[in-house]
């Protein structure tokens, strides 16, 4: 294994009855992060590796199904049976105001328990190849801005000469295709479906999800995000509309060597 994605949650806007929401853990053979932390999902990972196990969080932007079960997880690094043992703080990864958001989402404040178990850092507000880079053990991160309504994040990772791409939510986006030009996998959100009276600068269809990957010349599509009165299946069709190479659908449980 040189780079591992397993889908811990892909359910859109919120869980579902199959899936809970946006959680991806990405595994070198010595680092272990996820990218993002939505409801329900905190449950779900604990069947793959414990709270103290991670080595960072990244949070692609601040809606609750991208982040919220960051409280449960203060909680269970705080006060779990590990709690107190040396374990160092975590590293979370997220958006300017992301300690704000995640203190109030729990109600207490930072400096009176979640300083003590996390530590934040923050992205660049706008990033460019050489401000957005960073590493986490032994896998590589460059984050670069997106369009969503709320500052909002794509997420390239590397490691033994394999990348991965995240969309996080996402409208159409030059910065997305240019993040994941010749990945060996893109993970796009397709949460609009293709013919409906769709708002603009919120999320992608599967047709513009196919649209990106293509131009982007990525080695592999897997649609996610897709919210649960919709159907992943009519996604990933849409999406081979567009794009030539291979396409998985996400589903909680997935595995993938990239």
């Amino acid at each position: 294994m040189s780079l591992r994605l397993t889908v811990i949650g892909c359910s859109g806007s919120l869980p579902g009855p199959r899936s809970a929401a946006s959680c991806y853990l990405v595994q070198s053979p010595t680092t272990s992060v996820v990218l993002d932390l939505g409801n329900g999902a905190l449950g779900p990972l604990q069947q793959y590796l414990g709270p103290h196990d991670l080595d960072a969080v990244l949070i692609s932007h601040l809606h609750p199904d991208h982040f919220v079960d960051l409280c449960g997880l203060y909680v269970a690094l705080r006060y779990g049976p590990q709690a107190g043992q040396g374990h160092a703080r975590l590293p979370v990864w997220g958006p300017a105001s992301i300690r704000e958001h995640v203190t109030r989402a729990y109600g207490v404040p930072a400096e009176h328990g979640m300083n003590n178990v996390m530590d934040f850092y923050l992205y660049p507000e706008d990033p460019v190849a050489e401000t957005g880079m960073f590493t986490v053990g032994d896998l590589g991160f460059r984050i670069v801005r997106v369009e969503h309504p709320v500052p909002a994040y794509a997420v390239r990772v590397e490691h033994g000469g394999r990348s991965l791409v995240y969309s996080g939510d996402t409208a159409p986006s030059a910065a997305l295709v240019d993040l994941a030009a010749g990945a060996d996998t893109l993970l796009c959100e397709a949460a609009f479906r293709d013919g409906a009276d769709n708002p603009c600068g919120i999320h992608l269809t599967g047709s513009q999800a196919g649209e990106h990957a293509q131009q982007a010349g990525v080695g592999r599509l897997v649609v996610t995000h897709v919210p649960p009165w919709s159907d992943p299946q009519e996604a990933a069709s849409a999406a081979s509309t567009t794009f030539t190479g291979p396409i998985e659908v996400a589903a909680q449980g997935l595995t993938l060597d990239i």
